[in-house]
This record gives structure tokens, sequence and C-alpha cells, in this order.
């Protein structure tokens, strides 16, 4: 159950230990199963966060890690929220090591670190809140996918790029209530 207004102190884990695992273990599973949806509702996050986006970055973030908050996301219970369940620093996209919020508003995303030759695992991770998530739409082929997988989308343009750019590039989660899928940047994607 969401609540419209909550304090920074509610809504994390209520087993931080294995609820941690079991969102980690979810969230690496979908990013190695590109377009794979999968349930991820551990935490219960200040709206408009969903609580798939939520428990990534309940899971994900710690004190070292920056998070950005875009658009509507960028609110004090969402900031005090992150502080207390993480302390994860709210940084700006071009620091950023993970990023949330409507597509819309992480626009545009080449602002966000693609890592660099030396270091291609420093670049952003994008958490893209989405209206909805469907295994329908765009075709995905790489790494994890057997033949083909399809998911849903914002666009088709922005991912192709990005693709182009490994093994630099961007991480993908899309979240949407208590569901999640991964993008990562070795997926080639096409049109559905």
């Amino acid at each position: 159950m969401r609540v419209s207004a909550q304090t920074a102190y509610g809504g994390g884990f209520d087993d931080p230990a294995r609820a941690a695992a079991r969102a980690f273990r979810a969230a690496m599973n979908a990013m190695a199963k590109p377009g794979e949806i999968r349930v991820l509702d551990q935490a219960v996050p200040p709206v408009p966060l969903s609580a798939a986006a939520g428990t990534l970055l309940l899971t994900l973030c710690d004190p070292e890690t920056g998070v950005y908050l875009a658009g509507a996301c960028d609110t004090a219970e969402l900031r005090g929220w992150i502080a207390f369940h993480t302390g994860a620093p709210v940084v700006t996209a071009a620091e950023a090591d993970f990023a949330v919020g409507s597509w819309a508003d992480l626009q545009p995303i080449d602002r966000f670190r693609i890592g660099a030759a030396e270091y291609p695992d420093r670049s952003a991770t994008l958490i893209v809140e989405m209206p909805a998530l469907a295994p329908e739409g765009a075709a995905l082929r790489g790494p994890g996918i057997e033949e083909v997988a399809h998911l849903s989308l914002p666009e088709l343009a922005a991912f192709q790029g990005n693709a182009m750019l490994y093994p630099l590039g961007l991480d993908f989660f899309f979240t949407c209530g208590d569901r999640v899928a991964a993008l990562p940047r070795s997926t080639q994607v096409t049109e559905g």
C-alpha cells in the first residue's frame, strides 16, 4: 500500500539483510536477461517513486553512490528518504552514478557519464519510471537473450546510439509500479 505523505524513516526494508539480498539478485538477474520483467517490491518510497525504483535505490546505493533526482522525483521527501535509508548524496546529472525519473525528465541523456576507455564501469545507470512496462515493442538482441526479447521502450534512437558506444555507455532499469526490466549497454535495439 502506498502512502502519499511519509516520513523519511518509513518505507524501507522490513528485514534489511534478506530484502536487500533478494532485491540485488532480482536486479542482477534483470540486467543479465535484458527485457525480462521481474517483480521488485520490497520498498515503499515516497510518491511519486514506484516500489521497484525505490527498491533499486535502497539496494544499489550507499554513501559513496551519487544519485540524481530528475523532475518530479526531486522532492524534499524523496531526498530525505534516500539520505536516511542509504546515505547516498543527491548530486548533479554529470556526477550521478544513478539517476531516476521519467524519460522526459532524464533528457538529455548525454549529460550522464558513459565511462572511459580505462574504466568503462564508471558510467551512470538510469532508472526510468515508465507509465507501463510490457514485453512488446522494441526487439532486443545480445548477451543474455536466447534469440530475441521485446520490451516497451520510450523510444529507439537513444538506445541504438547507446549500444554503439559499447563498451562505454549507459545502463538502464525501467520501472513501473512493482515491476522492473533492464537494458544493459551491450543490448542491440531494433524496431519490433
